[in-house]
């Protein structure tokens, strides 16, 4: 069986390629669009991890919060991303004690590591 990943972003791209290489990566992976969706489905589906874009119009960093602080799902490591020149989005992620915020660029180049690092368990 593989591991369920869930992708939520509302940008065509880099959203799919992400996808895309994550089945490459051999998981199952399920998509959302919107953020007031993210922490029941979190909980209902019980991922082996979230990757997430910052850089939509929902409150995603709320939902960050909600799944965090839920005892039945703050273990499920999050993986947020924003554009290059998103600083102040990648600054609020941190905040919400996110495993890891990313850039786009740095998550597209190292992928395989970044879900390595935010599935380590410590």
């Amino acid at each position: 069986m593989q591991p369920l990943a869930i992708v939520f972003y509302e940008r065509l791209m880099p959203g799919s390629q992400l996808v895309n290489r994550l089945q490459d990566l051999h998981y199952r992976v399920l998509t959302l669009d919107n953020a007031a969706q993210l922490a029941a489905t979190v909980q209902r589906e019980m991922p082996l991890l979230l990757l997430a874009d910052l850089a939509s119009s929902g409150e995603v960093v709320e939902a960050f919060k909600k799944i965090k602080a839920s005892e039945a799902t703050s273990h499920v490591p999050i993986i947020a991303f924003a554009p290059d020149t998103a600083s102040d989005l990648l600054a609020a992620a941190q905040a919400a004690n996110l495993s890891l915020t990313v850039t786009e660029s740095a998550l597209a180049n190292h992928l395989p590591q970044m879900l390595e690092q935010a599935l380590r368990v410590d």
